[in-house]
């Protein structure tokens, strides 16, 4: 028997229900979910099912592959990607969480209401949780890590917690979070690293070294890591949901190279692991003897320009660029084909805030409107390089050394070299190519967009001063967007403020795409309940969006 796949979110999963108003304010709209009426079966919807669960069974432990290693474990220094936050996971429980229809709703804490209009948010914990050390949950906890590690000078979070101008303690369980302006959006920033707790005694014990020594409330407390080749977590026995976890061990090993990932798990090396690429989800599929939890959504695949460096800040060098790309021909590249459509802005064709508009007004291959643009840059005198008028331009791209990859930049390299560009390709491994981005130390490089939060937290975060803008790019009609998601639960308003921010990104292109990101966990038959998390009230989770798996509900088969 070949592999089985469940597909779960976003398009050619379950279309998004019309959100009402409180959804809404918690960032309902943001990915795909769905109702009952159409594709309600996520297994039907990936055109095969998976093998049979059967009932939890206690103990084991299972090995995972991630594409790649973290830089530190301690939100506000963290800056991994799906594979940082799929082990993450298993340390750390997020405040807030998405439901499988993309309701934004309380998980580690018991409930988040708002004031009247949106500028103060009150969080309350659930009872007598406590952190791995013994430390308690509490609000002086959160106000610790709020004021001294979110908060600090160096904290990557720091642009997503902006508009928070303090975090009051209101009781030994409840905080408040005071809002400078208006924010409808504000939970969904804590599904992320700023809502993932952390022992302060613990931050405070290891100092520097707290990163690699992360203290949480999880299912999972941390053993040991040992920087790219494992990190070790065992049962939590003195978890706070009852019943969990069921494994009693989790080793989770980066291996960068797909094939070699792929090939541990068929031979048994691994047990489990998570994947972006398109290629190999389509070879995971052919393996015997292993399940598929799969998983498209918002994100998508591209390259990013840097528009604080010339040349990259003239548009016509940008949409030069874009033009002179063959899209289908790089998602082929990388193995997507027939999974997945192509991309041309945040939000995928599924989500209440796809634009045809800005569908229609993104790049399409035309080699002679490249080279027009191309032309009329390098022989102007006035060119933003100060380069002699005719010289051509260079740059250097940059992406990780992943195969499927390699042939994408090679692919990028020869579009763009037809145009008279000179394209160094660079190799670097994921962990500095993500701190490049956010250090903007780079010209181009290989990127993905997009994720399944509110669009307000997706598009603020990518396009306004702060780290997690990696192309520089801001503007006015932005800007002006930003402030409608912002203010508004108007579900129509929001719609066509995203439109507005989705045309000027087609007209402006900080970034291109490829195709929207088909992701995977793979896992051995005996690796149960992959997708099948809860909340703690039993609604449904929205399953493993970009491969990230809550570990605490696996099991494994006898």
């Amino acid at each position: 028997m070949r592999g089985h796949r469940r597909l779960r979110g976003g398009p050619w999963g379950r279309t998004l229900a019309a959100a009402g108003l409180v959804g809404l304010l918690l960032g309902t709209a943001a990915c795909g979910g769905g109702d009952d009426s159409e594709g309600s079966d996520p297994s039907s919807a990936g055109g095969g099912g998976i093998s049979e669960q059967g009932e939890p069974v206690e103990g084991g432990e299972i090995t995972v592959g991630l594409e790649a290693e973290t830089n530190s474990w301690l939100p506000g220094e963290y800056g991994g990607a799906n594979a940082g936050t799929t082990v993450a996971y298993a340390i750390y429980d997020p405040l807030m969480k998405r439901t499988e229809d993309g309701e934004i709703k309380p998980y580690l804490a018991e409930s988040m209401e708002p004031n009247e209009d949106f500028t103060a948010w009150t969080l309350t914990l659930r009872p007598d949780v406590q952190f791995h050390d013994g430390t308690p949950l509490n609000g002086e906890a959160l106000k610790t890590i709020f004021d001294k590690y979110l908060m600090a000078p160096t904290s990557n979070v720091k642009n997503s917690l902006a508009d928070v101008t303090s975090l009051d303690v209101v009781d030994d369980l409840a905080v408040t979070y005071t809002l400078n302006k208006t924010n409808a959006a504000f939970p969904s920033v804590l599904t992320g690293a700023a809502g993932w707790p952390f022992s302060p005694t613990a931050a405070e014990e290891f100092g520097e070294d707290a990163g690699a020594n992360p203290v949480g409330t999880g299912p999972f407390t941390f053993v040991s890591w040992q920087r790219d080749s494992n990190l070790v977590v065992e049962k939590n026995d003195n978890y706070w949901q009852e019943g969990l976890p069921h494994l009693d061990k989790v080793t989770f090993r980066p291996i960068p190279d797909e094939d070699t990932r792929l090939a541990s798990l068929q031979s048994g090396d691994i047990d489990a692991m998570q994947t972006l690429r398109q290629g190999t989800v389509s070879r995971a599929r052919d393996i015997d003897g292993v399940d598929n939890y799969e998983y498209l959504g918002n994100n998508s695949g591209g390259s990013i320009f840097n528009t604080t460096k010339a040349p990259f800040d003239d548009l016509r060098v940008r949409q030069a660029m874009a033009y002179g790309m063959d899209q289908p021909a790089l998602i082929d590249v990388i193995g997507g084909t027939g999974l997945t459509p192509e991309a041309t802005q945040y939000f995928s064709p599924d989500s209440p805030f796809y634009s045809e508009e800005a569908a229609d007004a993104f790049p399409t291959y035309d080699v002679e409107k490249a080279q027009e643009l191309y032309d009329e840059y390098i022989n102007d005198p006035q060119r933003s390089d100060g380069q002699p008028v005719g010289t051509d331009i260079s740059f250097t791209y940059n992406c990780p050394p992943d195969p499927s990859l390699n042939e994408l930049s090679q692919l990028y390299q020869s579009f763009w070299s037809a145009l008279g560009m000179d394209v160094k390709l660079n190799t670097v491994e994921q962990a500095a190519h993500i701190q490049n981005g956010l250090a903007k130390d780079y010209e181009v490089q290989c990127w993905r967009v997009g994720d399944e939060a509110d669009p307000y937290i997706t598009l603020k975060n990518a396009f306004t001063p702060g780290p997690l803008n990696f192309t520089g790019y801001t503007s006015p009609t932005i800007d002006e967007g930003l402030e409608t998601l912002r203010t508004t639960a108007d579900l129509d308003e929001r719609k066509a403020a995203v439109a507005d921010i989705s045309m000027d990104i087609s007209e402006n292109v900080p970034n291109v795409f490829t195709g929207y990101t088909l992701t995977d966990v793979a896992v051995q038959e005996a690796v149960k309940n992959v997708d099948g998390w809860e909340f703690p009230d039993g609604t449904k989770g929205d399953g493993v969006p970009g491969a990230t798996t809550m570990w605490g509900f696996v099991w494994l088969a006898d």
